[in-house]
């Protein structure tokens, strides 16, 4: 079994900026690839970012390139997602996801655990 934890969420105004992490366990962490998705009132849950297993690959969605920037820290058993120039339209439940591969995807359906979310709201 795998536990992610989420955490950072939280208000910021529109071009500001936060931090998520995601704190695994259960699992050997180094060994899977991470990601990101959001989900927004009355939308569906979308693809944010992915990282490979050792960090030399990542994927990002075209609506966030350029603003956020995935990493992890293997040996903390943590993943993060560094959110800046934040925009009223990156509202959303944030979550984790672990696959059970080395390598990214940007489809919710390949990851295999997943954390409970955390909100984030940018105002206006």
């Amino acid at each position: 079994q795998v536990q992610l934890v989420e955490s950072g969420g939280g208000l910021v105004q529109a071009g500001g900026s936060l931090r998520l992490s995601c704190a695994a366990s259960g699992r050997t962490f180094s060994s899977y690839a991470m990601g990101w998705f959001r989900r927004s009132p009355g939308k569906e849950r979308e693809f944010v970012a992915a990282i490979s297993s050792g960090g030399g690959s990542r994927n990002y969605a075209d609506s966030v390139k350029g603003r956020f920037t995935i990493s992890r820290d293997n040996a903390k058993n943590t993943m993060y997602l560094q959110m800046n120039s934040l925009k009223p339209e990156d509202t959303a439940v944030y979550y984790c996801a672990l696959r059970l591969y080395s390598g990214t995807d940007t489809t919710a359906q390949s990851y295999h655990y997943w954390g409970q979310g955390t909100q984030v709201t940018v105002s206006s």
